[in-house]
């Protein structure tokens, strides 16, 4: 089956998550309501497990943007509410509630949370870290670290800090009508009549730019799609761009500042939006910031990453990853630093928003504060997270983002439609529960396939009939769709992405012949529907 989920995708893995959100003492920004308005108190939600019982919890809070840790914070005690049994992590959990008072609009509420132990020891909530024990299980999964690699929880030496920003942000109205088509640059076009360097390499650079994505502006527009998503175009030595080296220089591979130039002009006269892939959980290890960290102990980027022996490669990076440091975004210089990063981009490019890479890594406390700065440069900013886990954490990033891509969504059209393993009955009952659960507001961008998984031709066997069947009721949804290039002219895979590397489903585009033409009508056909638009 489909490689989508990563920490979650066998049983196993999904236990192991489980059970680390059931132990210790754990609020995992779980608030209530998810998105506060001004003048609307807030419960903040806590549970205890009794491997590490506490008999008394706190929580202190900031209202005008001070560290709750300080002693001139505000205070509210927790209120034992209720005790729940767990069988999957075969204990009992304590549940807590406490409350914050309402805020002005405007507001950036910041809090700790406390527990006491019968003997006299403070706990701060989030012990242990859940991320750790899944991060480490799931490597273990997938082959990148040793089998006999021990689990080592982070320390915890100080109360980790939550935030949640009051306001009445809401999604912008475009996006509830757009039709997205997501680009890989170096695999669309090479522009200017140039031909691709090469094609057989799909690790190494194949030569697409953003004068070629200037070029096929029309094919976007004839097809019908307003929006353009586009992979990380900044300084970066790879051809994907995920690891940046420079987030104010555009990429003089892809064409640099005035190919995206040229790309925003020729968008805006077409009516298309643009949204750029950032990538904000690290940076690349070529990076100035990164090499001075790691070449001098005592340099001032240094707290901005952690180091470690228990790291295989010295350094938290994402994935272990060596060339993707991650970046403490809970160090203030360092979470004003990327704020900056985003509010450079808008203002220079003039760029509709954000496609968020790996955004579970930032985290909502970071996002509560970016968007409400994105959106004083551009009231219509758009934040879409990537966040490929279960519907309830994607349901926490209310209030922190515009929303986030639909990755069960997905699960549910690639079951239906790909691998036929449900039935449309299922799918149907899925999708009434699935938008029933999510907040009217938070935007849930549909997806077939995308650059890092198998795209759905594979898994349906070239069926092309399979594939527009899935397109079809793609289009139907109320949620944004989105197209991967290619898969409008049935761009097809050579290998699973299990069997070869990520890249195995980022082909070069097809410009010439072989472009399935029939099956490009039908996509132009059930866009022009979708909008209501004649024939």
């Amino acid at each position: 089956m489909d490689i989508i989920f990563g920490k979650l995708i066998s049983d196993q893995l999904k236990l192991t998550t489980h059970r680390a959100l059931r132990s210790g003492i754990q609020h995992q920004h779980d608030i209530w309501p998810l998105d506060p308005a001004p003048g609307e108190a807030v419960t903040i939600h806590l549970s205890s497990a009794n491997d590490l019982p506490i008999e008394s919890a706190w929580l202190r809070y900031t209202t005008d943007g001070g560290d709750p840790r300080n002693a001139d914070a505000k205070t509210a005690d927790f209120a034992l509410i209720d005790t729940e049994w767990d069988t999957v992590a075969w204990d009992y959990l304590t549940v807590w509630q406490a409350s914050i008072p309402p805020q002005a609009d405007g507001t950036l509420v910041r809090y700790c949370i406390s527990g006491r132990q019968r003997n006299g020891e403070v706990l701060h909530a989030d012990f242990p870290l859940a991320e750790d024990q899944t991060r480490h299980a799931t490597m273990l999964h997938f082959g990148n670290i040793p089998t006999d690699s021990p689990f080592l929880p982070t320390p915890q030496s100080e109360a980790p800090l939550f935030c949640y920003h009051v306001d009445r942000l809401r999604a912008p109205d475009w996006i509830k009508d757009a039709v997205i088509y997501h680009i890989f640059i170096d695999r669309f076009c090479p522009g200017a009549g140039r031909d691709w360097q090469q094609s057989s390499d799909l690790q190494n650079v194949c030569g697409g730019t953003l004068w070629g994505v200037r070029d096929k502006l029309d094919h976007i527009a004839d097809l019908g799609a307003t929006c353009l998503w586009l992979s990380p175009c900044w300084v970066s030595p790879s051809h994907h761009g995920y690891d940046i080296a420079d987030y104010q220089r555009i990429e003089p591979r892809m064409g640099g500042e005035a190919a995206l130039d040229a790309v925003m002009e020729g968008a805006s006269k077409r009516g298309i939006r643009v949204l750029l892939d950032l990538a904000a959980n690290h940076v690349s290890n070529e990076h100035p910031i990164f090499v001075d960290a790691n070449n001098s102990e005592n340099s001032p980027y240094r707290p901005w990453f952690t180091f470690g022996e228990r790291f295989p490669q010295g350094y938290k990076a994402f994935f272990n990853v060596k060339t993707m440091p991650e970046i403490n975004l809970e160090h203030a210089d360092a979470c004003e630093w990327m704020i900056a990063n985003g509010e450079f981009n808008l203002r220079r490019f003039g760029v509709d928003g954000f496609r968020l890479d790996v955004a579970a890594g930032p985290g909502p406390n970071f996002w509560s504060q970016f968007r409400p700065r994105m959106r004083a440069i551009n009231s219509e900013c758009l934040l879409l997270g990537e966040i490929i886990d279960s519907p309830s954490y994607l349901r926490s990033y209310t209030g922190r983002l515009d929303g986030c891509l639909d990755f069960s969504l997905t699960e549910a059209l690639r079951n239906t439609y790909g691998w036929a393993s449900w039935d449309e009955g299922r799918m149907r009952a899925f999708i009434g529960s699935h938008s029933r659960y999510f907040e009217a507001d938070f935007v849930r961008p549909s997806f077939i396939d995308n650059h890092d998984m198998d795209r759905f031709s594979l898994i349906a066997d070239n069926d092309s009939e399979a594939l527009k069947r899935a397109a079809a009721a793609q289009m139907q949804l109320p949620n944004p769709p989105i197209i991967l290039y290619g898969t409008e002219v049935g761009l097809r895979q050579r290998q699973s992405t299990r069997e070869a590397t990520l890249d195995a489903c980022r082909m070069p585009m097809l410009w010439d012949e072989r472009q399935d033409t029939d099956l490009l009508a039908f996509y132009k056909a059930a866009i022009q529907a979708r909008k209501g638009e004649a024939l």
